[in-house]
């Protein structure tokens, strides 16, 4: 009995490891964040980079259809009466050691970067709360940025829709960050379109990061203004910042020092969302009137992406979206999808530490 679940065991305690390791964020950002997990992402990169389609979506894929077979085969032997006692011990196994498989991969490949100590500690940021006015003059600037980035995204934006021009120039910003962020630099990019564009539209995601095969995947079929910054976010979560407020804001240094003003002004056009929201939380009326600021063009483009959006309701994505905030949750994002948002806060302490120019 005990050679034959000799397996198990073996991955059980491999697991009880690594969530004990998981317990001291100084020793995972040193041996693994900064440590280990550096060459593993390259070397899943090297793989899969040159791959034209996702392997991820497709590993996604055969596992959807060997669970649908799976359960298909459960309820047959409900329905026939097979279903001993064995059987439930010898699937409950089955289960358990899938399970631990994944999670064992998940955690060795990616997962334990939810665990690091993180890019505000990179940047060497203060994280606390932040005033109404520090809020008001980061919207005002971006705005500002907004505003005058506009002509010039325009000009850009028609190549962008060629996927290999948007990813091209998502890694260039990366090969190229400001100076008080070095620690961003990337090399060898993987990075898709999702083979699940259409159906993600009425899912609500944009992108999403495999941390099987180290994909980054990008929705290109949403509004070509948002997927420069949505792309340089994937990255983010490829060089190890799992969390979402910290793939933001590295989403957001990298886009907005990028050469290229369609991406510039996707970074500032995804930020002002955020701080807009805050914004209208402490203070509608002031929203109302910095709202009035707002060129025409930028206008435009929050119209056209809210009629995206509402073209794009889902009757799932209501589930979906809570158990993506679910799964937020578990690894170590308690405020849920309100974790994206969490980038306003990190970029006013940058601002502070920086100066307004820097961002």
């Amino acid at each position: 009995m005990n050679r034959k679940y000799a397996g198990l065991y073996l991955l059980l305690g491999f697991a009880f490891l690594i969530k004990v390791f998981s317990l001291f964020p100084r020793a995972v950002e040193l041996y693994y964040s900064r440590g280990a997990y550096p060459y593993i992402s390259r070397v899943l990169r090297f793989l899969f980079g040159w791959i034209p389609f996702s392997v991820g979506d497709l590993l996604y894929v055969l596992a959807a259809t060997w669970l649908i077979f799976y359960i298909a085969r459960l309820i047959r032997k409900l329905v026939k009466k097979e279903a001993d006692r064995y059987f439930w011990l010898r699937a409950g196994m089955k289960v358990m050691t899938i399970w631990l498989w994944i999670y064992v991969v998940f955690n060795l490949f990616w997962g334990l970067n939810y665990n690091r100590q993180g890019i505000a500690r990179q940047a060497g940021l203060v994280l606390s709360g932040y005033e109404t006015q520090e809020l008001d003059t980061l919207v005002n600037t971006i705005i500002d940025r907004m505003n005058a980035l506009h002509p010039a995204s325009m000009a850009e934006r028609d190549p962008l829709h060629h996927k290999k021009t948007l990813f091209h120039k998502a890694a260039d910003a990366y090969r190229l960050p400001p100076q008080e962020a070095d620690f961003l630099r990337y090399t060898g990019y993987s990075v898709k379109p999702s083979l699940f564009s259409y159906a993600g539209n009425y899912m609500g995601f944009t992108g999403y990061y495999n941390p099987f095969t180290g994909e980054a995947q990008v929705n290109t079929t949403v509004p070509v203004f948002v997927q420069p910054f949505t792309t340089c976010h994937e990255i983010g979560h490829q060089l190890g910042y799992a969390k979402e407020n910290e793939a933001n804001l590295a989403g957001f240094l990298s886009a907005k020092n990028s050469a290229s003003a369609a991406f510039r002004y996707s970074a500032y056009f995804d930020l002002y969302l955020y701080a807009m929201r805050d914004l209208y939380l402490r203070d509608s009326s002031r929203y109302r009137d910095v709202e009035k600021r707002l060129s025409a063009g930028v206008r435009k483009d929050l119209v056209d992406l809210r009629k995206f959006n509402y073209e794009h309701i889902g009757l799932l994505e209501p589930l979906i979206r809570s158990l993506y905030a679910q799964f937020l949750r578990v690894n170590q994002q308690p405020s849920g999808l309100l974790s994206y948002n969490q980038v306003v806060a990190m970029v006013v302490s940058y601002m502070r530490r920086y100066g307004k120019e820097s961002i």
